[in-house]
């Protein structure tokens, strides 16, 4: 019996019905496929951008143009001793019996001023031993007070101190001597005007040298990774004169292009030398 028109008009569309169900599943699995695929495409994309930014942030704060500046900082550090080691003494230090563990009276005279002070021996013995011996023996006599700041700072006190006991107006040493360790540093990075303080070089505790420094006003220094500074006397008279006859004309204003010196730290106007150093 032949199939009647109906029934193989239902076939036909059947057939097409299952044609067009197969094109839009192949339709699908294609667009899948694809969004998979773009979306790999995207991943490996962010991924090599990521990569690349950084590798380029790495080099331009590392390397480049944009690499960060240091901006000068309230630090009481000179140049002394470049051979200077953490935890050992270099070059011919005296013993901190020299200090007799009692305190000295003495004058340390700069360019005409005359400066009475007192130095801690129980405070601050290796210091003041070596303080002795170089007043002792004239090293002082001459040298330079080559550094000084006048920065009011932005805390309870600025940053004001006169830098001495060297030859070079750079503030090199002449030769290898250091030692430690630091003794009788403020808890509260507060030296008090009239201070005498140990100079030293940066985050080393045994970085002190010949050099020292002399705070003209309340000062306020952070401590570094080291620790403070070692205070080993005090001005006793004579302070108001070194700030009338020094230190209030200023610093020599930096030449075009010097980047080691600046408005707030530099050379005094008025060239100080260490004229002598007594103690009794």
């Amino acid at each position: 019996m032949a199939p009647s028109k109906n029934t193989d008009r239902e076939a036909r569309e059947a057939r097409e019905r299952l044609r067009r169900y197969n094109a839009r599943q192949a339709v699908h699995t294609h667009q899948s496929k694809r969004r998979v695929r773009d979306n790999v495409f995207a991943l490996i994309g962010l991924v090599v951008v990521a990569t690349l930014a950084t590798f380029t942030q790495i080099y331009y704060f590392s390397s480049g143009p944009g690499k960060p500046v240091a901006t000068p900082s309230a630090t009481a550090t000179p140049t002394p001793t470049p051979t200077a080691t953490a935890g050992k003494n270099i070059g011919n230090v005296p013993s901190p019996s020299v200090a007799q563990a009692k305190a000295w009276t003495g004058t340390l005279t700069l360019n005409d001023v005359k400066l009475d002070i007192t130095l801690q021996g129980a405070a601050a013995p290796q210091a003041v031993a070596s303080f002795l011996t170089d007043a002792n023996s004239h090293y002082f006599d001459g040298l330079l007070c080559w550094r000084m700041t006048n920065s009011p700072g932005t805390t309870t006190a600025g940053f004001y101190v006169l830098q001495c006991g060297t030859a070079s107006a750079t503030g090199a040493d002449p030769a290898a001597y250091s030692f430690g360790p630091l003794e009788n540093t403020p808890v509260d990075n507060i030296y008090p005007a009239g201070s005498i303080v140990e100079a030293r070089s940066s985050g080393n505790a045994y970085g002190s040298g010949h050099q020292f420094f002399i705070t003209y006003k309340d000062t306020y220094i952070p401590a570094d990774s080291a620790g403070g500074y070692s205070i080993f006397g005090h001005i006793v008279g004579g302070l108001d004169q070194l700030n009338s006859q020094i230190t209030s004309k200023g610093i020599i204003p930096p030449k075009s292009g010097d980047t080691t010196n600046s408005k707030n730290d530099g050379p005094p106007v008025v060239t100080t030398t260490i004229t002598s150093v007594t103690i009794k």
